[in-house]
């Protein structure tokens, strides 16, 4: 068997079996989670949130991510801070959403970084605040998150959080582009 975690699984998909057997994967994480297990809990939870060897259910999903977030599994965290945000499974709540995101951001998750930032850049959750905004987002962007690297090229392109410059905001536009940001596209026409 493979010795790679839940999340590994998920990630390398079609290469396991378990992976491809989505009814036998959740009888398996089932069984890890209810024992607390945190990557299975993860894992549980995904399989509900996109409904693979059972139905969606954003509810059971939800709790399946607070359990995994809750023992520090920063993917787990990251997911139910987007539950939070929608209103997925749990009832919208902003705070709640940037809670989590810094706990997965704290761990250095990158696109946990990359929401924080955009909750301070825009306000939501949190009192608006530019200069941690660019912070973090500088902080994903150096990771490789190309989002983080287009918001970055956004604050220098506008001078929020950041002192106004052109050519970094360029820099910042190409590296998300490259990196598959397709928006970034736009400013750099």
């Amino acid at each position: 068997p493979p010795t790679e975690s839940p999340e590994e699984l998920y990630q390398k998909g079609e290469e396991y079996y378990l992976a491809k057997n989505y009814t036998e994967a959740v009888r398996c994480y089932r069984k890890a989670a209810e024992q607390g297990n945190a990557s299975a809990q993860f894992c549980l939870g995904y399989c509900y949130e996109y409904g693979k060897g059972m139905e969606k259910n954003f509810t059971e999903a939800a709790g399946w991510y607070r359990k995994a977030a809750e023992q520090g599994n920063a993917a787990a965290q990251y997911n139910l801070a987007v539950f939070y945000e929608k209103g997925r499974g749990v009832k919208e709540n902003f705070s709640e959403a940037v809670r989590w995101h810094r706990k997965a951001a704290e761990q250095g998750y990158a696109s946990a970084m990359n929401n924080l930032a955009v909750c301070y850049y825009i306000g939501r959750g949190v009192d608006q605040n530019f200069t941690e905004a660019a912070k973090l987002f500088r902080k994903a962007a150096e990771q490789g998150n190309a989002l983080a690297q287009c918001n970055l090229g956004v604050c220098y392109f506008l001078g929020q959080g950041v002192a106004e410059n052109k050519k970094e905001a360029q820099m910042w536009f190409r590296k998300a582009y490259e990196n598959g940001c397709s928006e970034a596209k736009k400013y750099l026409e």
